[in-house]
């Protein structure tokens, strides 16, 4: 049954009525980004214990403390530049740059007085919530609305849970081929009906996959693609990390995967459908690590990295092992939290791209990664 915020609902309703089926991915849009209604842009979008999920962020100040380190290491890399930008995508409330903030003006003075921190952010509550939580650091800190409006920038694009939550299409497989998924009326209710493929460059990708038994789904995000190639136009020297949930694209091809990794969530729940609950909960897919890593490398960045959130910590903290000085018990929670393979340890994996950068440059948190290729089925 189609529940959720009813004039959300209703819009999506009349377009629909007015134009026939719509792509998943539009749908996925207007949810959670609709300027007025959508989940994420309206600030319905609640994290933590009292919300809908979990984010390493939620768990405490010491995950941005362990990045600070590692951007620290990065301006190292690239020469300790005085024009050193970190651009953040996803920042939420600004909680992650705020724990950053406050470590590199503790820990790194000399990189902090040499830093700029852009947040890219295209929706006004959350410029305001973002802004009330970075007062201290104002000086430090700019808005843009998108990565369009960035300057071509030294330094590091940073995400965490980006990807995860940008519109997929959906696809079904025929046996012989692949139809689209499309979100159309059965009377008043939302439902799924089958399309042939319209949009040129999913038609590509699908014409590009291998068969497989009928009824096996997968997700195509061709925003994922899109937002690398913006990346890494704007990127001129320096790293793009980023930290989300996913699989290799052969895990995705994996007969215990024939429904797809598409999931609705609130309150730590998963809801039943999509069409459940419509703005008021979240709705994510895994990240396909091959194929972003494969268009990174043909829009000019580097793949140079690729390990699991534990083994990523775990490199940081063997390099700057002050970081654990005096660690009390919340903080020993937090960091169980974080590297515990049965809790988010293994749930999250990072990436790393590079641009202009010397291919021999390594960074700690990639110091106990496996082998790249291997690891991404490249």
């Amino acid at each position: 049954m189609s529940t959720g915020d009813p004039a959300l609902v209703e819009l999506i309703r009349c377009e629909i009525s007015n134009h026939g089926p719509v792509s998943f991915a539009w749908f996925m849009e207007q949810v959670l980004y609709h300027p007025e209604h959508g989940y994420y842009s309206s600030d319905r979008a609640t994290i933590g214990r009292r919300g809908d999920y979990f984010t390493n962020v939620s768990v405490g100040p010491v995950f941005g403390e362990l990045l600070a380190a590692q951007f620290a290491e990065i301006w190292e890399r690239i020469g300790k530049i005085d024009n050193f930008l970190i651009v953040e995508q996803g920042a939420h409330h600004g909680e992650f740059a705020r724990d950053v903030l406050e470590s590199l003006q503790q820990r790194f003075p000399e990189l902090f007085s040499a830093l700029r921190y852009q947040i890219v952010e295209p929706f006004s509550a959350l410029q305001d919530r973002q802004a009330q939580m970075l007062q201290h650091f104002r000086d430090r800190v700019d808005w843009q609305g998108s990565l369009e409006e960035i300057e071509p920038f030294f330094g590091v694009h940073f995400s965490n849970e980006l990807l995860d939550s940008m519109p997929v299409h959906l696809l079904v497989s025929t046996g012989a081929g692949w139809q689209e998924k499309c979100v159309s009326l059965d009377g008043d209710e939302f439902a799924f009906v089958r399309q042939p493929i319209a949009e040129p460059k999913l038609k590509e990708l699908a014409a590009n996959a291998p068969r497989l038994p009928p009824g096996h789904e997968i997700e195509v995000s061709l925003a994922a693609l899109d937002w690398t190639e913006k990346v890494a136009a704007k990127l001129q020297r320096g790293f793009v990390l980023v930290v989300d949930y996913g699989f290799s694209r052969d895990d995705f091809y994996d007969p215990q995967l024939k429904t797809g990794t598409l999931q609705a969530r609130a309150r730590h729940r998963r809801l039943a459908s999509p069409f459940d609950n419509v703005g008021n909960a979240d709705i994510t897919v895994h990240v396909n690590w091959t194929n972003l890593a494969e268009h990174a490398g043909q829009c000019g960045l580097q793949v140079v990295a690729f390990t699991d959130q534990h083994h990523f910590l775990t490199g940081i903290i063997s390099k700057s092992p002050a970081l654990l000085e005096k660690a009390d018990p919340k903080r020993k929670r937090e960091l169980q939290a974080l590297l515990h393979p049965e809790m988010l340890g293994r749930t999250f994996q990072v990436l790393a791209l590079t641009k202009d950068v010397d291919p021999a440059v390594s960074l700690a948190g990639f110091k106990f990664a496996r082998n790249l290729r291997a690891a991404l089925g490249l």
